[in-house]
């Protein structure tokens, strides 16, 4: 019926199974150096020193901070500038409309307990700040996909570095813990989970959005796989095995799906509620904020309903979307009339992007309400 077998070779199965135990040495040897010594905010300001100023500005930058940012500015063999940015602009061109999207997909991983008990544990995503680490989540992504926007000395690859080594620090910590399981759930934030988050902003919009009206074409999606693993490889995910077709991505996608054991439990049912209620209103906001937030609260919803499946949503007690479920597609006939506009005309693909550029970065403004991202992670666990 596909055309192809959705289970991919054995040796490909095994090889993303044993990704589940890979991190990321190269910035692990530079986090035991500093900031599991000297302290988070130690640790942070000599980052911040070499990433405005470049390495050799920090005075007795130890080995591993040097070795750790030679590893950043070595390209990797595959890396083509023209995909990247061909990519990038893809991306771009769904602006808010990813943003929802990927939040929603990212609650089908929280039922995994290799995903839900790094949150679970560090409450990062937990009540109230829920909506705040969306939202960086969300600065990172504006950042690594402006035009240029992984080129040295770039925004985005600043904020690549900065995630890299929040993850790390969590890592370390997590392991550390007495009560995280190493066998159960592999190391935390794997190479295998980050690979998985790779393919959820590229194959995966590349194809669901289709049914908001977006029509990118193969190699667009090609594109923005290729775009995210250089994301990727700036953050430190280099996995053993990179789908480089569009059907050794829908077979990552299978064995995504038969492996699940979705074991979490509460702690991933915490995770959606908490997500699904992280844009409701404040009764106490102005109406004219309230009317808008409750706008936002139900797309959120909206899209979480239509891009989960209906026993995921049940079984994690999320509240109902009604009406809501229907708000991502009333759009579509628009979105598909100027993407067929676009594919016919060269030259409205630049009037496109730069419109796409501005509705998202006017959607960030106003959530964010004028506040950077930090990208810090938690000193103290929440267990």
């Amino acid at each position: 019926m596909l055309g192809f077998d959705p289970a991919p070779p054995d040796d490909v199965v095994r090889t993303i199974a044993a990704m589940y135990y890979d991190a990321d040495p190269a910035c692990e040897a530079f986090v035991d150096d500093v900031y599991l010594k000297d302290g988070q905010k130690a640790g942070r300001a000599m980052l911040e020193q070499a990433l405005e100023r470049g390495v050799e500005a920090v005075p007795d930058a130890p080995a591993s901070l040097r070795a750790l940012f030679a590893d950043l500015e070595q390209d990797p063999p595959w890396l083509d500038w023209d995909t990247v940015e061909r990519g990038a602009r893809a991306f771009r061109r769904y602006g808010a409309a990813m943003f929802r999207f990927a939040g929603a997909i990212t609650l089908e991983g929280y039922s995994e307990s290799s995903v839900a008990k790094p949150l679970a544990f560090t409450g990062a995503y937990a009540g109230t700040t829920t909506r705040r680490r969306f939202l960086e989540t969300v600065a990172f992504w504006i950042a690594v996909s402006e035009p240029g926007g992984l080129r040295p000395g770039a925004a985005g690859r600043a904020s690549a570095m900065r995630v890299r080594v929040m993850h790390v620090f969590v890592r370390r910590k997590l392991l550390a813990h007495p009560k995280w399981d190493l066998e159960a759930w592999g190391v935390p934030i794997s190479q295998g989970d980050a690979l998985l988050t790779l393919m959820g902003g590229s194959f995966a919009p590349g194809l669901a959005l289709h049914l908001l009206g977006y029509l990118p074409s193969r190699a667009d999606i090609l594109a923005m796989m290729h775009f995210w693993r250089y994301v990727g490889h700036m953050m430190g995910v280099r996995p053993r095995w990179y789908p480089a077709t569009l059907t050794e991505a829908a077979q990552l996608a299978f064995v995504t799906l038969v492996k699940a054991a979705r074991r979490s439990g509460e702690d991933g049912r915490a995770l959606c509620q908490a997500y699904a209620s992280a844009f409701a209103p404040d009764r106490a906001l102005p109406l004219a904020r309230r009317l808008r937030d409750e706008l936002e609260h139900g797309m959120h919803l909206g899209f979480t309903r239509l891009f989960m499946t209906p026993q995921s949503y049940k079984h994690n007690g999320l509240p109902s979307a009604g009406p809501w479920v229907l708000a991502p597609l009333a759009t579509a006939p628009l979105v598909a009339t100027a993407e067929v506009i676009r594919r016919a005309i060269p030259a409205f693909e630049g009037v496109v992007d730069r419109a796409a550029r501005a509705r998202r970065a006017r959607w960030f403004s106003r959530h964010m309400g004028g506040r950077a991202a930090e990208y810090a992670p938690v000193e103290q666990f929440t267990r």
